[in-house]
C-alpha cells in the first residue's frame, strides 16, 4: 500500500529521514472500509489511529432520543475517530462512519507508542495535531454558545467549503446544532441578500 499522502502530511510539519519513514511504514497498515462500515462504535476501545487516504467520514454521537450529533467530519488527509478513547484505552463514546468507500492509513497503540521512542519527531507531530484540532473545538465551543446559527453557518463554510460540498446539509444542520429546515431558511436568506 502507498502511504504517499499520509508521509507528506507528516513531514510538512515533521521532517523524517528515509529510515524514519521506512520504519514508520512497517508500522502502518491499510484498510478500506466500506460506505456504512462503523471504524469505532460506541463502547469499543479505539485500538488504532485512523488517517483517510480516500473517502469521509463523521464523527458522532446519538442522544436518548435517537438524535445524532455530529462531533466532527473526516475527509483525505484527515485524522479521524475517537481521539479519547484511542490515547487512555477506554471504551469510546462516539461512533466513525464512513458515508462513502473510505480507504485509510491506521496505526496500532502499541505501534505507535514504540514509535515515539523510535522517531520522537513523531510525537511533535502528534502534539502538534492535537494542538490544532483542540484549537478548532475550543472555538466551535464558543461559536456555538456566542453567535447566532447564521453566523456559524457562514464561519463553517468559510473555514470548511469542501465539507459544504461533499456532505448533506442535514449532517451539517447537526454539526452546527440547529435543525435542518432551520438552516435551509438560512441559506434562502443569504440567497435572497
Amino acid at each position: 500500500m502507498n502511504y504517499e499522502r499520509l508521509i507528506q502530511h507528516i513531514t510538512c510539519i515533521v521532517p523524517l529521514s528515509k529510515e524514519e519513514i521506512s520504519l514508520l511504514s512497517s508500522k502502518l497498515k491499510s484498510r478500506t472500509y466500506l460506505k456504512g462500515q462503523y471504524i469505532i462504535q460506541v463502547g469499543d476501545v479505539y485500538k488504532f489511529q485512523t488517517f483517510v487516504l480516500s473517502g469521509k467520514v463523521k464523527t458522532f454521537c446519538l442522544d436518548n432520543q435517537g438524535n445524532e450529533h455530529i462531533l466532527s467530519f473526516g475527509l483525505e488527509d484527515w485524522w479521524t475517530g475517537d481521539i479519547c478513547s484511542f490515547s487512555t484505552q477506554s471504551p469510546a463514546e462516539f461512533h466513525t462512519q464512513c458515508l462513502e468507500n473510505t480507504s485509510v492509513a491506521q496505526i496500532a497503540y502499541e505501534d505507535l507508542e514504540d514509535l515515539y521512542v523510535q522517531i520522537p519527531k513523531l510525537e511533535r507531530y502528534f502534539r502538534i495535531i492535537v494542538q490544532k484540532a483542540y484549537g478548532f473545538m475550543s472555538k466551535r465551543v464558543v461559536r456555538n454558545h456566542s453567535l447566532p446559527a447564521k453566523e456559524r453557518y457562514l464561519q463553517f463554510i468559510k473555514t470548511y467549503p469542501e465539507i459544504v460540498q461533499r456532505f448533506p446539509l442535514y449532517m451539517i444542520a447537526s454539526y452546527l446544532g440547529i435543525t435542518k429546515e432551520f438552516l435551509s431558511s438560512i441559506r434562502k436568506q443569504l440567497a435572497e441578500e
